[in-house]
């Protein structure tokens, strides 16, 4: 029965000292009039908008704002940078950048306080009206007086012995006939503008044809071709031309893919130097072996950076064979963290494409 009545008199005194060290712990508190702002339809061209998202500080300290973050760059915060006491008022501030992203949009941004609430989230929406493009925006990159939808034609992918063809768009937006042509143009590529001269203000197309049966190269290759106007070489006027030239294995029959080639990596594809000095150099052989039934052939080999020097021990490599390919990673006056990579391009219909990496750290000298 003691015990009974101890257990009452230890549950009513709580009780009666809770509320009090309940009342003993302030907080600030914010209190936003809104969460989210729409800003309607308007237009491109008339520039940034902006909302002030209004809030009180309903708790008992002073209320600090720590930071602001956006979900987007398009969208920059502002804020009350001093406390704000109870009872006070602050803001946050968004400014939402709609230049060349027209149509419907929703962002948000976080804000980070002291207060009980750590994190609130306020929300923008609306939608762009996009402004009317003019020549500049269609045609954005210019060699004289002619205006060009790209500076880059791009093959994208292309078989081995392939033709491929492609246009590019252009305008002669001066006063004055421009005659086109092209100068430093490769065997495997023919180019042409059509028409060849433009009448002031004609639209018109460049045509380059690709011929990936002439040229002997594989993989990601560039080409730069200088463009001439009226006979004439102006600023910067080279287009680039640039294509994957990939081995075509659809054609294979089900038993020729079970008699290919197939290239092995016995010790991975990446290498870790682990910590090297500036000014050194590092080697590693990356051993690998045909494990197919028809010669394997390394078609070509090519590093991300002339820091890092490769060399095939063999080029071809017979069935159960190894081999080797030999990578000389010069740091330099590099620094930090490096990631090389080396492209095999080979006969494997499986594997016909391989990424090597040459990894590690370069310590700065004298540390």
């Amino acid at each position: 029965m003691k015990k009974i009545i101890r257990s009452l008199f230890l549950v009513l005194f709580m009780s009666s000292i809770l509320p009090g060290a309940m009342a003993q712990q302030k907080y600030a508190t914010i209190s936003f009039d809104e969460l989210t702002h729409n800003f309607g339809t308007f237009k491109e061209e008339n520039g940034s908008v902006t909302c002030t998202f209004s809030f009180t500080n309903t708790g008992s300290i002073p209320l600090v704002i720590n930071r602001v973050t956006a979900s987007c760059g398009c969208t920059s915060p502002a804020w009350s940078r001093e406390p704000v006491v109870p009872g006070g008022k602050g803001y946050v501030e968004a400014t939402y950048n709609p230049k060349n992203r027209p149509g419907k949009f929703s962002k948000s941004l976080t804000v980070y306080s002291n207060a009980a609430k750590r994190a609130v989230v306020l929300k923008i929406q609306g939608e762009v009206a996009p402004r009317e493009r003019t020549v500049k925006d269609i045609y954005p990159y210019q060699i004289g007086n002619v205006r060009f939808k790209s500076n880059h034609l791009a093959f994208v992918r292309i078989n081995q012995g392939e033709k491929k063809t492609i246009q590019l768009q252009i305008i002669n937006t001066s006063k004055k006939n421009q005659t086109l042509s092209f100068d430093q143009v490769p065997e495997h590529i023919h180019i042409i503008a059509t028409p060849e001269t433009l009448k002031p203000q004609q639209k018109g197309y460049i045509e380059a044809t690709y011929d990936a049966g002439i040229i002997n190269d594989w993989g990601f290759v560039i080409d730069r071709i200088r463009v001439l106007c009226n006979n004439r070489a102006i600023g910067d006027n080279r287009l680039t031309i640039s294509a994957t030239i990939v081995e075509d294995f659809s054609s294979m029959t089900a038993e020729e893919l079970a008699n290919a080639a197939k290239i092995e990596f016995v010790d991975g594809k990446t290498f870790n130097f682990g910590k090297i000095d500036q000014k050194s150099k590092v080697e590693h052989d990356f051993v690998f072996k045909n494990a197919g039934k028809s010669d394997l052939i390394i078609r070509k080999i090519k590093s991300s950076c002339g820091c890092t020097a490769v060399s095939p021990k063999d080029k071809v490599i017979k069935p159960g064979k190894s081999s080797s390919i030999k990578a000389i990673f010069s740091s330099g006056t590099r620094k930090g963290m490096q990631n090389k990579s080396i492209t095999i391009i080979t006969n494997d219909p499986k594997n016909s494409r391989i990424i090597l990496r040459v990894t590690g750290e370069v310590k700065k000298s004298g540390t």
